[in-house]
């Protein structure tokens, strides 16, 4: 009999029935009844989510007596700290004031007078900014690899100023035409190519015309002018370069014009100039190469004294011999461009023969000379 009752009570306690079974209701009545000037027995909670309004009232009620404590800590840190902070407060500017929060005093930004230091910008950002402000307009592009104009000065050279003339006789600068021109794709006739002649790349070609490979050699002229151009003495506006091919034609090189530096370039630009007779800028309608007429003492000014470079002249220090020169003339050298062969090609029209070096010098180291004593002489840096 009395197992019964404690299965039924076990089977409520676990069915999840929220009814209290009638013996605990009796002990806790009788508890409640004994102890009920002492204490009084409260059940557990139930397992319920807080109000949101119970809440928020428990969360201001925590932060109103943590803040109360807190600023009853901070008031006196503060007091205890305040003969230390005087001095420092008192180097506070009058736009700013102090706010005291939590325990921490905060200033208030204000109009400073004083400008707070800033680093300078970087010497490339500098640039740029002073390119964007100074050049607003891109620079053009230059897609057909054209000369561009080197910076010389403008003004022009006075007719009294010496200057020193440059003549490259013998030039080996040849168009050779390298396709036929036939039918193309579609029954079109194809476009006609011309290349410079180098010995490099058309040896066939001269052996079946019986030429000496001597005879195709650019390269000379190209690293003349590169040496020339560059010099300080172009860029002063005291020299000027004229070239002289072995078929005859003669050249002006505008003081202005900038050479490619790879030999390619060049043979492409020396093509076009022997088919169009002239080359300009992009940068503006001057003629940076063209074509003149012959023979080249017309573009000559009258009080010039012609030189010519032999190696079987007298040797001659420049340093010595270009100041004996009369200081009203301008110089006149005239320089052979070619591998090999007789240095007659000037002879009815210079004035001397001379030889600045005893061993064999190259033309471009011929000319650096020169470049480099008129320099001296003229006192050019």
């Amino acid at each position: 009999m009395s197992v019964t009752p404690e299965l039924s009570s076990r089977r409520r306690r676990h069915s999840g029935s929220t009814a209290t079974p009638a013996p605990i209701r009796a002990s806790l009545l009788k508890v409640q009844k004994d102890d009920e000037d002492e204490a009084t027995l409260t059940p557990p909670p139930r397992p319920k989510s807080t109000p949101v309004d119970e809440r928020l009232q428990r969360r201001h009620r925590s932060n109103s007596e943590s803040g109360s404590e807190g600023s009853d800590t901070t008031t006196m840190e503060i007091d205890s700290a305040d003969h230390q902070a005087q001095p420092a407060s008192a180097s506070l500017s009058d736009s700013q004031e102090p706010v005291q929060k939590r325990g921490v005093i905060m200033l208030k930004p204000g109009n400073s007078s004083t400008e707070r230091p800033t680093r300078p910008l970087p010497a490339k950002s500098r640039k740029m900014a002073g390119n964007s402000t100074n050049n607003p307009m891109p620079q053009p592009a230059n897609p057909s690899m054209l000369p561009v104009q080197a910076h010389v000065p403008r003004g022009g050279v006075a007719s009294t100023q010496r200057r020193l003339f440059v003549i490259l006789e013998q030039a080996c600068l040849e168009a050779y035409r390298v396709s036929s021109g036939g039918k193309g794709k579609g029954g079109r006739e194809g476009d006609v190519k011309y290349t410079l002649l180098n010995c490099d790349d058309h040896q066939g070609i001269l052996a079946k015309t019986g030429r000496d490979i001597a005879d195709a050699r650019p390269d000379i002229t190209h690293q003349c002018l590169l040496t020339l151009l560059d010099s300080p003495l172009n860029k002063a506006g005291l020299l000027q370069v004229y070239i002289h091919t072995a078929k005859g034609v003669l050249i002006e090189v505008n003081p202005h014009v900038r050479i490619p530096r790879t030999f390619k370039r060049f043979s492409g630009l020396m093509v076009q100039l022997l088919h169009k007779l002239s080359i300009r800028g992009v940068n503006g309608p001057e003629k940076l190469l063209k074509v003149i007429k012959n023979p080249v003492a017309d573009h000559l000014p009258v009080n010039t004294i012609k030189l010519t470079l032999s190696g079987d002249a007298p040797t001659v220090r420049l340093s010595r011999y270009l100041p004996t020169l009369p200081e009203t003339h301008s110089v006149a050298v005239f320089v052979g461009a070619m591998a090999r062969g007789r240095d007659d090609f000037a002879d009815h029209v210079v004035d001397e023969k001379i030889s600045i070096s005893d061993f064999p010098l190259s033309a471009s180291v011929a000319c650096g000379k020169f470049c480099c004593a008129l320099e001296e002489l003229w006192d050019i840096v």
